[in-house]
């Protein structure tokens, strides 16, 4: 059973939003989320702020009291991992790798240890899935000096 379908089994037991997990959350034609101040390359020192960026799609907060509104989601912050194939289709893990922003923000103040360190958005709906198709930045290298 995967994350996403247990969520949905706990929902659905408790009485809760059933119809609408069952479904994917499809993402608009040309959404993009991206870094605003961030590039491929960069030299930073800690603590780290990352700002996050959003078109043709809104913000919207996460959970139980998440806003299932179509074309919205939240921002998650994809720290030295990626996702890809079927981990696209399930809830996002929620660690040290995964960083979720689940009430909306827009940006983040993060300490990362010293070295090399891939960062990448994703986007995914209230209930922790990335979209279809997903809205998912550039991998990114930052050097952390």
């Amino acid at each position: 059973m995967t994350l996403k379908t247990t969520f949905a089994a706990t929902l659905l037991a408790i009485g809760l939003f059933g119809p609408v997990i069952a479904q994917e959350s499809p993402s608009p034609a040309g959404a993009k989320v991206y870094f605003i101040n961030l590039k491929d390359g960069d030299t930073v020192s800690n603590p780290v702020v990352v700002k996050f960026g959003l078109s043709g799609m809104g913000i919207a907060p996460a959970g139980l009291q998440g806003d299932a509104t179509a074309g919205t989601g939240h921002h998650h912050l994809l720290i030295d991992t990626e996702l890809k194939g079927d981990a696209l289709k399930d809830v996002i893990p929620m660690d040290d790798k995964h960083r979720h922003f689940g009430k909306g923000q827009t940006e983040a103040t993060i300490t990362l240890p010293l070295g090399t360190h891939t960062l990448q958005l994703v986007l995914a709906d209230w209930t922790h899935v990335p979209h279809v198709p997903p809205v998912m930045s550039e991998q990114i290298k930052i050097t952390v000096k």
